[in-house]
């Protein structure tokens, strides 16, 4: 029996803890709604970065607080996505360790003579 993948989702559960789902079903009702909130916090992270940007940008001095509000959405948004990018790259397909050797094999290369 082979055991079933879980999706990391963009969210924390209750506890504050990793909420998974099983990924069987990229259409179901949960697969969708983690996507529509991983855009979400995609858009929100590069509205940050720029908002950012465009702060440290002008020259101007940054209060102790603008500083420490500004950290605290960067850290967030961070946070976020490297979620993202772990839930994603968790869905990736496994790499096939032979597709290197095939492909020499195509091109009449022998491994031996690719090293």
């Amino acid at each position: 029996m082979e055991a079933t993948r879980l999706r990391l989702l963009p969210w924390p559960g209750p506890d504050g803890k990793r909420t998974y789902t099983p990924d069987d079903s990229p259409n179901g009702w949960v697969a969708r709604l983690a996507d529509r909130v991983e855009i979400e916090q995609i858009s929100t992270a590069e509205a940050v970065l720029s908002l950012a940007k465009g702060l440290l940008d002008t020259g101007l001095r940054i209060t102790p607080e603008e500083c420490a509000y500004l950290m605290r959405r960067v850290t967030e948004c961070l946070g976020d996505m490297l979620r993202v990018a772990e839930s994603r790259g968790g869905r990736l397909p496994a790499p096939n360790p032979l597709e290197p050797e095939a492909e020499r094999e195509l091109e009449g290369k022998s491994p031996e003579a690719a090293s």
